[in-house]
C-alpha cells in the first residue's frame, strides 16, 4: 500500500516515524510551511519535515493543495492518505482523488475541532480516545473506521494524555492499515460537541470556580503553555495541580478565592477555591524555570495569605 502522509507538528512526526520504522511504504509527505521556532526564532523545518528528510522521503510544502497537491498525487500515485494534525482543511478535488483518513484525538463525535485534548481535560472527562475517520468536507464529521478508548486519571496532565494519544493512536493506525479496507460507521451527529480553538483568555484560572474545575483548567495546559494567574504584580504559570482538600467554613468565609492558605514542602500551595482547597505544587515566574511553591516561599517570592487573581 502506497501512503501519502500529511502532518506538521511534533505529534504528527511521532506517527510518521512510527509508520517508517514499521516498514510502511510512505511514498511522499506533505507538511505546512517552515516557521520560526525556539528561543532564537530561527526558521526551522516542521517536525514532520525533519522526520521525512531523515528517512529520505520526498517532502512537499505546497501553498495550495488544489494544484500542487494534485500534482503530488499524480506523480506518486498513493493508494491512501493519512492525515495527522496537518493544520489545514482538505477540499475537493484533492480530497476526492484518493481516500483520506484522519487520526483525531477524541472519541468522535465528541470534541470535533481544533483542541480536543485540552477541552476534554477542562471538562473533566474520565475517558477519551483516538478515532480514525474518513475525511469529508465537513469539520471532523466523516464516517468512522476505528476507535480506541482509554481512561484519564483525575490528575493526569495534557502531557500525559498526549503520550497516551501517541501510544494508543499509533497502535490503532497499525491495526487499521493491516485491516484496510475496513467497514465505516456513520457518526451520530446529534451527539457532536465542539472543541473550540484555544484563545489567550483560556489560559487564565478562575479561583471562584470549584476546586475540581480549577484543577481541570491547570492540568489542561500542563506542561505547555501553562495555566496563568497574577501573583502580586507578576503573571505566573501554575503546574502540578492534584489533591483537593476540604477547608473549614470559617476560612471559606474569611478568605477570598485564590488565597494561598498554606505552603507545604511536599504538596505545594493550598489555594482556596469556591468549595474548598486545591494543592498546586509548582509556580513559574516570567523568564524563569518552574519551581516548587515551597522554594518560592523560601526565596521570598510568595507567602501565605497572598491572593492569586485571574
Amino acid at each position: 500500500m502506497r501512503i501519502l502522509f500529511l502532518g506538521t507538528p511534533e505529534f504528527a512526526a511521532s506517527y510518521l516515524e512510527f509508520l517508517l520504522k514499521k516498514g510502511y511504504n510512505v511514498v511522499a509527505v506533505i507538511s505546512q510551511a517552515d516557521k520560526p521556532r525556539g528561543r532564537g526564532q530561527r526558521l526551522l523545518p516542521t517536525p514532520v519535515k525533519e522526520v521525512a528528510l531523515r528517512y529520505n522521503i520526498p517532502v512537499f510544502q505546497p501553498k495550495s493543495l488544489t494544484k500542487e497537491g494534485m500534482e503530488i498525487i499524480e506523480k506518486f500515485k498513493p493508494d491512501i492518505g493519512i492525515v495527522v494534525a496537518y493544520g489545514r482543511l482538505l477540499k475537493n478535488p484533492f480530497l476526492s482523488a484518493i481516500p483520506f483518513y484522519n487520526i483525531h484525538t477524541s472519541l468522535l463525535p465528541k470534541y470535533r475541532g481544533a483542541a480536543p485534548m485540552q477541552r476534554c481535560l477542562e471538562a473533566g472527562e474520565k475517558v477519551t480516545g483516538v478515532t480514525i475517520f474518513k475525511i469529508s468536507e465537513g469539520m471532523d464529521d466523516g464516517d468512522i473506521a476505528m476507535q480506541k478508548a482509554f481512561e484519564v486519571g483525575e490528575c493526569e496532565t495534557l502531557g500525559e494524555v498526549y503520550e497516551k494519544m501517541i501510544k494508543h493512536g499509533t497502535e490503532l493506525l497499525d491495526e487499521f492499515l493491516k485491516s484496510y479496507p475496513v467497514p465505516l460507521i456513520r457518526q451520530d451527529h446529534s451527539q457532536a460537541t465542539y472543541a473550540a480553538k484555544i484563545e489567550k483568555e483560556d489560559f487564565y484560572v478562575d479561583f471562584s470556580q470549584s476546586a475540581e474545575a480549577v484543577r481541570n483548567k491547570i492540568r489542561a495546559y500542563d506542561p505547555l503553555p501553562g495555566a496563568k494567574t497574577i501573583l502580586n504584580t507578576f503573571e505566573v504559570k501554575l503546574f502540578g495541580a492534584c489533591e483537593i482538600e476540604n477547608i473549614d467554613n470559617e476560612k471559606l468565609i474569611n478568605t477570598l478565592p485564590g488565597t494561598i492558605i498554606s505552603i507545604d514542602k511536599i504538596k505545594g500551595a493550598l489555594v482556596r477555591c469556591k468549595d474548598g482547597g486545591l494543592w498546586i505544587k509548582y509556580v513559574q515566574f516570567p523568564g524563569k524555570n518552574r519551581v516548587e511553591f515551597y522554594a518560592a516561599k523560601n526565596g521570598g517570592l510568595v507567602k501565605e495569605g497572598v491572593v492569586l487573581n485571574s
